[in-house]
């Protein structure tokens, strides 16, 4: 049976040690990918590798903490990475898409459908989406509203934030690693884990690591599997230089590290726990919070404080007067909330209309959670 399959390579899996393209090393991923399209099986590419690209195109000494100068370096590198993938492609007879993301892309629920609905047309017709982060007008450093927490800022996060947009089968995340250790892969005695079913607190905290040239790291990668085994999408890490690696994984053979998957959410719950950047925070009060941990719907009279600014359909924070416990997909904008906190239905219709919904956000659209960064 066909499956629908998100690879992400990283910077350091498509670039030599001067930071350049790395030809042989893309071409042997586009190979890949073009034999798994011939076998059935469909995969969106997500990429890194702009920054650097960029950075050897223009042939100047890199500035890091300069946030211009990596839009720029991105700005410049991307049409190079992308002429570089659409060449290697073709030898394989296979068309190639780009497509940029910024989280706002993702936050928005219309355009999230739609993007899905794009990346469904292009797999349909024998396009090979590829997905890179729009560093060019999205930056982790960029300062947001107050109570605005963004949905991802790396690409090991939107390969899976992409993965559960399109209810994928699997995530292969290639890193310059075999896949997860014990500890720090340089020491004697690390030892490669070989599956792993549960991302527990006391693993995330035994690990460190952060990658020579892109953003992401050992963290990074267990946070991005985190995320997509939560929602039902076992996950895999590897090594993207290990000859035919791909190509092993889809025919069962033993390779990396394997996250194994728990329960599949529902796609909108999906979206409103991973996929959207959190606009604002929805306070409530403990009689609240019991009913909506019990699985029933927030009304206006369990709302106590509102925090950040927000339309009606963003995704918000729900949270006691110490931390979040939920997130949801409310039916009123902050503004309107401001107003009628606090107050019963009859009153809240006595001040916006009859016709307003009587839940703030209704159970379907509330997903519990301890904490979800």
């Amino acid at each position: 049976m066909p499956r629908l399959i998100v690879v992400k390579v990283g910077t350091n899996g498509i670039t030599d040690s001067e930071g350049k393209l790395d030809s042989q090393e893309m071409q042997n991923l586009a190979c890949q990918i073009a034999a798994a399209h011939n076998q059935g099986d469909k995969i969106i590419l997500v990429t890194s590798g702009a920054v650097s690209a960029g950075i050897a195109e223009l042939g100047i000494p890199p500035k890091p903490k300069d946030v211009a100068f990596q839009q720029a370096a991105a700005a410049t590198g991307q049409s190079v990475l992308m002429t570089k993938y659409r060449e290697l492609f073709k030898k394989y007879d296979r068309k190639v898409a780009q497509i940029l993301l910024t989280a706002e892309d993702l936050s928005n629920r219309a355009s999230y459908v739609h993007t899905c609905d794009v990346l469904s047309l292009l797999l349909k017709i024998g396009v090979v989406p590829i997905i890179n982060e729009n560093d060019v007008t999205s930056v982790d450093e960029l300062m947001h509203a107050e109570g605005y927490k963004v949905n991802f800022s790396d690409n090991d996060k939107l390969s899976v934030l992409v993965a559960g947009a399109v209810c994928a089968d699997l995530v292969i995340i290639l890193s310059d690693v075999e896949g997860l250790y014990t500890a720090d892969p340089s020491k004697p005695d690390a030892k490669l884990i070989k599956k792993v079913d549960a991302i527990t607190t006391e693993l995330k905290e035994s690990l460190s690591g952060k990658s020579k040239r892109g953003r992401g790291g050992i963290q990074s990668k267990l946070q991005a599997a985190e995320i997509a085994t939560q929602c039902g999408i076992p996950v895999i890490l590897a090594n993207s230089r290990r000859p035919n690696v791909i190509i092993d994984i889809l025919s069962g053979k033993d390779a990396g590290t394997y996250f194994k998957p728990q329960s599949r959410m529902s796609a909108v719950k999906r979206w409103i726990a991973y996929g959207a950047a959190v606009k604002g925070t929805i306070q409530v009060n403990e009689g609240a919070k019991k009913a909506i941990l019990e699985g029933s719907s927030l009304l206006p009279v369990g709302v106590t404080k509102i925090v950040g600014t927000f339309n009606e359909g963003d995704v918000v924070s729900i949270a006691d007067e110490k931390s979040e416990f939920a997130r949801g997909n409310p039916n009123y904008s902050s503004t309107q909330l401001n107003l009628i906190k606090g107050l019963k239905v009859t009153d809240v219709h006595k001040k916006l209309g009859a016709d307003k919904p009587k839940e703030v956000i209704e159970r379907r659209n509330i997903h519990l959670t301890e904490e979800i960064k």
